[in-house]
């Protein structure tokens, strides 16, 4: 699986699950950027098609609409879509 790591500041485990060609999703991991957290991403598109069924499987569990950008945050919180005050709330916990 092919997931890019960026560094920042630590405020628990954020996975980004977007598509490569999505601009809420380029959003979305602006944003994230620009809060300086540290977060990882994965683009669902680009993944092998060995993977992509396990990574939608993943996604469904929180997001059954499969829709993107779909944040996850400590395994627990699921932000479906371009949310910035949304996003800003669960990792200022």
């Amino acid at each position: 699986m092919n997931i890019e790591h960026v560094n920042g500041e630590n405020r628990g485990k954020i996975l980004l699950y977007a598509l490569s060609t999505c601009g809420w999703c380029k959003k979305t991991r602006e944003f994230l950027n620009k809060l300086g957290v540290e977060f990882s991403y994965i683009y669902v598109d680009l993944a092998e098609d060995s993977e992509k069924d396990k990574i939608i499987k993943d996604v469904r569990k929180c997001n059954p609409r499969n829709s993107y950008p779909t944040v996850v945050i400590d395994d627990k919180k699921c932000i479906v879509g371009y949310n910035e005050d949304e996003i800003r709330e669960a990792i200022d916990k």
